[in-house]
């Protein structure tokens, strides 16, 4: 299966997780930058690369977290 970066809503968290595990993106720190526009490249930079190098845990699925 190929997993994909989603945007999640729960009671906890809003914000972008993993497809198939229970991954979840936090931000390493406040937003800085020049400008709006920078800051905003910079965090979907961070996103992603955060995403691009996490690794699914086997054993938490999303499908058995909904159980």
């Amino acid at each position: 299966m190929s997993r994909k970066l989603v945007w999640t809503e729960s009671q906890e968290f809003h914000g972008y997780g993993c497809s198939q595990c229970v991954w979840v993106f936090h931000p390493s720190g406040a937003l800085v930058g020049a400008s709006l526009d920078k800051m905003k490249r910079d965090y979907l930079a961070q996103r992603d690369k955060e995403f691009t190098e996490h690794v699914c845990k086997i054993e938490n699925p999303k499908r058995q977290r909904a159980q």
